[in-house]
């Protein structure tokens, strides 16, 4: 049965009448292959800014499309609400053939790997950096196997990845959930993970910038929350942990994946390392303190026996206000 909002004939006359017009269809079109600035609409479709923005704007207030701020840029997509899926249904008419549209698109895969590697030549620029601190773990394969293990295979509506990085975890679980949002507060990763999402083809995840401290996303909204290696760079990890929390559904669940304590202080000067590791007591106390109950925790130990070495951990909690019938974990033992 089908339980999408229904539109009044006034509504529905409206979002016609503004798709009715080539340059607005053309931009719809685009943007039902993903998000794009005005910068890349104009390029794309060859139309001065002016132009551009005055049919943006006209398709965002009858509620086609959406637009989110980031910085001095804005991004537009298609809408999630009743206007969206009416767009969503018409482009499903719409020949991909036509000579215009099929222009349009390879015009729009040019921008694409313009973008793409822009984000790889920022990639690369971090990769030695990042490389030394990942010789000092478990390799990532291991953490992402472990991470999936902790979560499980059961699919689950909505996800949040704080700190998104390149995006790693919205990849890892795209098989699992309907739609993800990636927030971060910088712009180069955005760029990156944007990249990344955009040649996978995973259309159900955007990524986003955003404060973790100060989250703009609707109360009790996601049912699983993750936080990736993000905390050690965090002067308050605390707040961003209950924060977070405030997102969480009842029952949902959080999923934090950062270093046990350690003693590396070359980390603060080199990588911007704020905490060096956190205590099970310290992050329980956390946990607690934002109305979640710990459910399971797991070291990653690597083999090397060089004093200079990382334990990864994960900790995976979860809001006690509605009881899951999802089995409670009991803690793991450390994995050599």
């Amino acid at each position: 049965m089908n339980t999408a909002p229904l539109l009044s004939a006034d509504q529905l006359l409206a979002g016609l009448r503004t798709v009715g017009e080539e340059t607005r269809l053309r931009l719809l079109a685009l943007l039902a292959d993903g998000e794009l600035t005005v910068k890349d609409a104009t390029a794309i479709l060859g139309q001065s800014q002016p132009r551009i923005s005055r049919h943006l704007k006209l398709l965002t207030e009858a509620g086609l499309v959406q637009r989110f701020p980031e910085g001095a840029w804005v991004y537009y997509r298609l809408g999630d609400g009743p206007m969206g899926d009416l767009a969503r249904l018409l482009l499903t008419r719409l020949d991909p053939e036509e000579a215009l549209f099929s222009a349009d698109r390879v015009r729009l895969a040019a921008t694409r790997r313009a973008k793409a590697e822009e984000a790889a030549a920022y990639f690369a620029n971090r990769a030695k950096t990042w490389d030394q601190e990942r010789s000092l773990h478990v390799p990532e394969e291991a953490v992402e196997k472990a991470i999936r293990e902790a979560v499980g295979t059961r699919p689950f509506d909505a996800m949040l990845d704080l700190g998104t990085g390149t995006g790693s975890l919205l990849s890892l679980f795209s098989d699992q959930y309907a739609r993800a949002l990636g927030l971060d507060a910088s712009h180069d990763m955005l760029a990156v993970a944007r990249a990344n999402l955009d040649r996978q083809g995973l259309r159900h995840a955007q990524v986003r910038h955003g404060d973790i401290y100060a989250l703009n996303v609707p109360k009790e909204s996601f049912d699983l929350i993750a936080i990736h290696q993000v905390l050690h760079y965090l002067d308050d990890p605390g707040r961003a942990i209950s924060e977070a929390a405030r997102a969480l559904r009842p029952g949902g669940r959080m999923l934090i994946v950062d270093f046990a304590p350690h003693g590396l202080e070359f980390l603060r000067d080199t990588h911007a390392h704020r905490r060096l590791g956190f205590a099970q007591d310290q992050m329980r106390r956390w946990l607690r303190e934002a109305g979640l109950d710990l459910v399971m925790t797991r070291d990653l130990v690597p083999d090397s026996h060089d004093k200079e070495h990382l334990t990864v951990t994960i900790w995976l909690a979860r809001d006690p206000r509605v009881v899951s019938d999802l089995p409670v974990l009991n803690p793991a033992q450390e994995v050599a």
